[in-house]
């Protein structure tokens, strides 16, 4: 049982950051060579899912993360209020006609678990309506990986409380980050332990596909530990460019 005040929001002390930070290089440009393969090969589509509070650097890391990937193959989603046309369906259904074709990878900043975070925070939704939408999510994830072979990787990015609010102020004193600021991320922040209950359900309920907790209260962390996770797991597929066809 995952205890989400427990999940640490910080490195582990005594890492060597100019250290790790020439690893993290290593690794980002090891995704990349992978991700040719991939591509070329076929088999094989990436769905990154980033789960977060607001400031939490989902946006840093789509940027630092996939670095030196090709931008050939990779779509970024963010996951918004839906339109009146998604409303219209089943929650899930904007994130099904998103999901990455064989070869490609698909980014989804926030995703199909905001529809069982803010619209349950705020009571928009019954509590026997939020188990159903976890059944389903949990049955949906199971079928992108074993009817379209599609690697997904959950990352839950632990922010601290005290942290959130200095990244937040920021957006307010810091002119080149000016453009993030929305009176909103206060608004939501009100609501902390109300997110924080949902977020747990999630690591607990939704973890057919396991999370990888990313603690980001230092960026430069996050960024080793979400491209350790993704080349660990690629490097097991033992993919291959293939061969050419000579008619």
């Amino acid at each position: 049982m995952i205890k989400i005040k427990k999940l640490p929001t910080a490195p582990p002390k005594g890492i060597n950051r100019k250290e790790l930070e020439k690893e993290t290089k290593k690794l980002a440009k090891r995704f990349a060579e992978l991700q040719a393969v991939m591509n070329a090969e076929g088999k094989h589509s990436i769905l990154v899912v980033m789960q977060g509070m607001d400031a939490s650097g989902k946006d840093g890391a789509v940027k630092n993360v996939f670095k030196y990937c090709s931008h050939i193959g990779i779509h970024l989603n963010s996951f918004k209020k839906p339109s009146k046309e998604e409303m219209g369906h089943d929650f899930l259904w904007r994130a099904h006609k998103i999901t990455p074709l064989k070869g490609e990878i698909a980014l989804w900043n926030r995703s199909h678990y905001e529809d069982i975070l803010i619209q349950r925070v705020h009571g928009w939704i019954s509590e026997e309506h939020v188990e159903k939408r976890m059944a389903a999510i949990n049955a949906f994830e199971d079928l992108l990986q074993f009817d379209n072979g599609t690697i997904i990787f959950k990352f839950f990015l632990s922010l601290s409380y005290d942290q959130q609010e200095i990244e937040l102020q920021e957006r307010i004193d810091e002119r080149e980050k000016n453009f993030k600021y929305n009176p909103g991320d206060w608004a939501e922040r009100k609501h902390w332990d109300k997110y924080m209950t949902c977020y747990e359900d999630i690591l607990n309920k939704c973890n057919l596909v396991p999370w990888t907790v990313v603690p980001v209260d230092a960026r430069w962390y996050r960024d080793y530990v979400m491209l350790k996770t993704i080349v660990a797991k690629l490097e097991t597929l033992k993919m291959k460019y293939p061969k050419a066809v000579i008619e």
